[in-house]
This record gives structure tokens, C-alpha cells and sequence, in this order.
């Protein structure tokens, strides 16, 4: 697979991950500490298929390698918000833990495509 192939591939992979944290963070509970926690996961868990996207339009490999970074970056940030649900409860453990490891996953992906 040639890393353009590659980049399709993970920007599917991405928006997919985009919608799925929309859906979980539609199920959170509407008190306001609850619009917090959604609207901060419903922007970093966006945010990472988005500034991939603009990642593989980069202008250059610098700017490419930024774009990874801050991608690398949201993916921890919504780990972080999914890791809050969890412990607090807020969603059914089923439907928070198949998110979990996917962000994770993002990351050796990242790093592979920053080394080309």
C-alpha cells in the first residue's frame, strides 16, 4: 500500500472514529458538568480526523509533521474524556471501552505516517 492509499485509508478510519464519539457524546447527560465533558470529547474526538485531513494536504513535510502532532495530541485529550466517562459512570462500560482502545490505535498510524 503506497502512503496515499495509506492516508485514505486513515482518514476513513478517522471520520469513523468522529462520528462515533458524536453518537457517545450525544448519550452523555444534559447537567452542565455533562455539556462540558461533550462538548470537550465532541471536539477533540473530531479534531483528530480533521486536522489529519489537513495533515495530508500539508504544504510541506513540516507542516505535514505539525498536523500529525496536533492530531496526536486530541487523540489523547479524548482518551482522557472517555476515561472521565468511564469512571464516572456516565455511560453504559460497554459502549464507553470499544471506544478506548481506538484512539490508542491512531497513535503507531501517526507515527508511521510522520516518517514519510
Amino acid at each position: 500500500m503506497d502512503n496515499k492509499e495509506f492516508g485514505k485509508q486513515l482518514e476513513g478510519k478517522t471520520k469513523l472514529f468522529a462520528i462515533s464519539i458524536i453518537n457517545l457524546s450525544s448519550s452523555l447527560s444534559n447537567t452542565p458538568e455533562g455539556k462540558v465533558i461533550r462538548n470537550q470529547i465532541t471536539k477533540s474526538g473530531t479534531s483528530v480526523g480533521a486536522n489529519y485531513r489537513e495533515a495530508n494536504r500539508a504544504r510541506s513535510k513540516a507542516d505535514f509533521a505539525n498536523k500529525i502532532k496536533i492530531c496526536e495530541s486530541e487523540a489523547s485529550e479524548t482518551v482522557f474524556w472517555i476515561e472521565i466517562i468511564e469512571i464516572l459512570k456516565w455511560s453504559n462500560d460497554e459502549k464507553v471501552k470499544k471506544f478506548l482502545p481506538k484512539p490508542m490505535k491512531y497513535s503507531p498510524f501517526l507515527h508511521q505516517s510522520e516518517k514519510t
